[in-house]
């Protein structure tokens, strides 16, 4: 991954009812939205711009799979994240470049680059498949993007916009807008708190960065589909537990990765626990 470490500011995620559905590829990203929010469409994914540069229409990649192996799914997850952080960078690219180069600077400048990016996961994706079981074909016709005019359409196959509440920075922590009475989960960040991170550990640090994003965007989505189930400690049992599982092991591999090259950071899992704020 070419990109700088995300700077991940502390965030705190609000939920709001019935608002960006999370899945692992394909949706509609607006323009600004943090890297790694990955959202499942039935047909697209459409990194959605500001109103002049037009949209970036990408082929859904995750319903094109065959049934993937347990062996694989760590492996294919991380990939189809990869495929939304590609699209959300070639969407700023497009932003910051409105009325720069001739006629064919969107083709030669991002969609092209952003098509070579894909056919590398996507074939990365159908090689983690193909270990274990028959590799998919023709998954490399869903490389090339299209760029529609205007900025303000939405995904095809039914994907939803994504609103006032879709995951956005703040001073304090991770937080994504959600729905009335079901708080908001507040994680601390993990970015800010990590050494200076060796190139060869860069990549795996950055996947795991917006791993993490991930996991709090899926317990977010389980609040909001939760409310009012259970006893007084649902939350803690079957939400923040979790999340606080999947944040250890997740910053266990960021430590990994650094301390392959380097010394290895320390104290990390207690950035793990997360908080629901009501």
């Amino acid at each position: 991954m070419s990109r700088a470490l995300p700077k991940y500011n502390k965030r705190r995620v609000a939920v709001i009812g019935g608002a960006a559905a999370v899945a692992l590829s394909g949706a509609v990203i607006a323009g600004s939205a943090l890297a790694g929010t990955p959202a499942r469409s039935g047909a697209t994914t459409q990194a959605r711009t500001l109103s002049g540069p037009g949209t970036i229409t990408c082929p859904d990649v995750a319903s094109r799979l065959p049934a993937v192996p347990a062996s694989a799914k760590a492996e294919v997850d991380r990939n189809l994240t990869l495929l939304q952080t590609q699209i959300q960078e070639a969407d700023k690219r497009l932003q910051t470049t409105v009325g720069q180069g001739g006629p064919n600077f969107v083709n030669n400048a991002i969609l092209g680059p952003l098509k070579d990016k894909r056919v590398s996961t996507i074939d990365r994706i159908a090689t983690a498949i193909g270990r274990t079981t028959t590799k998919p074909t023709g998954l490399d016709t869903l490389a090339a993007c299209t760029l529609n005019a205007g900025g303000t359409g939405a995904a095809g196959g039914g994907a939803a916009t994504p609103s006032a509440a879709a995951t956005r920075q703040s001073g304090a922590g991770t937080t994504a807008a959600g729905a009335a009475g079901a708080g908001t989960i507040t994680c601390p960040d993990v970015a800010s708190r990590l050494p200076a991170v060796p190139a060869s550990a860069k990549a795996e640090v950055d996947r795991n960065l917006t791993l993490l994003q991930t996991q709090i965007q899926e317990a977010d989505k389980r609040l909001q589909t939760t409310v009012g189930q259970g006893g007084p400690n649902f939350v803690n049992n079957a939400i923040l537990g979790p999340l606080k599982d999947k944040r250890v092991s997740t910053i266990d591999r960021i430590a990994t990765a650094i301390g392959r090259t380097t010394t290895k950071p320390t104290g990390l899992d207690t950035l793990a626990a997360c908080t629901l704020d009501k």
